[in-house]
């Protein structure tokens, strides 16, 4: 579960991790309050999940009040899905730098990154100049040792009372990813200001799904999806990932699902919607049709390769929610796996012709549509 900017900041706060003083609004009128936290000039920062917001306009500078006020509104008015908005003090920024922490998925210890280029896309970074970024390894039961913290400080190039602070951020980071099951625990820009002062100037900040439940307080909100229907879906425990095309797909597992949704394209075809049907929900075909069906398809394709998700459950749950739902749209099947012969006798009952190739179910479902 990714997190907002705010609620990273909240935890970094809780650390003892020095952030800039301000406060979220969720309108026009809540910004008097808030400009008397942040003062003047202030940051408009709208929380939305994504990257690229200063280029997108949705990260706003303000001197006054009144200039404060027009941007504010004009952020919540944006297309952008804004519900609410980050208003901060501007910082006299001297230097800017890069610290994050991850999972390096090979060894399952904690990866450190750093960089003394902070600020910018470190994507980019880390395939133009791979050798700016300096990694340290850590062993997560063991915990973050002192050599470790001097090690990233030196890296970072920092000297004096900024290196004393940068170990102390690192060291507060550390703790923050370990006690809130995070998979990634980011500060770009972490800022050196022009009175010496360290504060993170923007953050990121992702929890494993598997742990949500340890931690309080942190619940996925409408704010978290682009659309109510992806929300309503993951409430109920449906990933669930709305488009604009024309096929409504009900796949199991990530791997087959890229691979139908690249098929589709391939072959000049346009996806609706994508719901998975695998894990824990293949046993909720009705549910799950009607999530699909929602996303208005021209046709729903059904692509499974089940060993544990059996494909005579699964049949048989497609059997029960067409009888129930009485769906418009013409249905197409892949459903291979743990009794797919079962799956076959009793899709053909229903009326529907069990398909063994990927290939051809999509181009089939691409057909119905044209």
């Amino acid at each position: 579960m990714k997190l907002f900017e705010y609620q990273a900041k909240q935890i970094f706060a809780e650390t003892g991790i020095p952030v800039p003083a301000g406060k979220v609004i969720e309108n026009v009128d809540e910004l008097a309050g808030a400009l008397e936290v942040s003062g003047l000039p202030c940051v408009l920062k709208s929380q939305v999940l994504r990257g690229g917001r200063g280029k997108a306009g949705l990260i706003q500078f303000a001197k006054t009040a009144e200039e404060a006020r027009q941007k504010t509104q004009q952020l919540f008015d944006s297309p952008h899905g804004v519900y609410k908005i980050l208003v901060e003090q501007a910082l006299d920024i001297k230097k800017e730098l890069y610290l994050a922490i991850t999972v390096d998925p090979m060894s399952g210890k904690a990866l450190i990154m750093g960089s003394a280029e902070g600020g910018v896309e470190i994507e980019h970074l880390a395939v133009s100049a791979p050798e700016k970024i300096i990694r340290q390894k850590v062993d997560i039961t063991q915990g973050i040792l002192p050599y470790q913290l001097r090690n990233m400080m030196f890296g970072l190039g920092l000297s004096g009372e900024s290196f004393k602070q940068g170990m102390k951020c690192l060291e507060s980071l550390f703790q923050a990813f370990c006690r809130k099951d995070a998979e990634l625990a980011e500060i770009n820009p972490l800022v050196l200001t022009g009175d010496g002062q360290m504060i993170a100037a923007d953050g990121k900040f992702s929890i494993d799904d598997n742990a949500s439940f340890r931690q309080e307080g942190l619940k996925r909100t409408r704010a978290h999806f682009d659309s109510d229907l992806e929300f309503e879906a993951a409430e109920a425990g449906f990933p669930y990932l709305k488009f604009n095309g024309d096929i409504g797909l009900m796949c199991a597992g990530a791997g087959l699902t890229n691979t139908v949704y690249d098929l589709i394209a391939d072959y000049g075809g346009t996806v609706a919607n994508y719901l998975e049907f695998g894990g824990p929900n293949y046993r909720r075909a009705v549910e799950a049709m009607q999530f699909t069906l929602r996303g208005n398809p021209k046709v729903i394709l059904i692509v499974t390769f089940g060993t544990i998700a059996r494909a005579d459950v699964m049949a048989q749950g497609l059997a029960e929610a067409i009888e129930k739902l009485k769906p418009k749209v013409p249905i197409i099947t892949a459903i291979r796996g743990t009794n797919e012969e079962e799956a076959a006798v009793i899709l053909r009952k229903i009326g529907l012709n069990p398909l063994c190739n990927t290939e051809e179910a999509v181009q089939a479902a691409i057909a119905l549509c044209k």
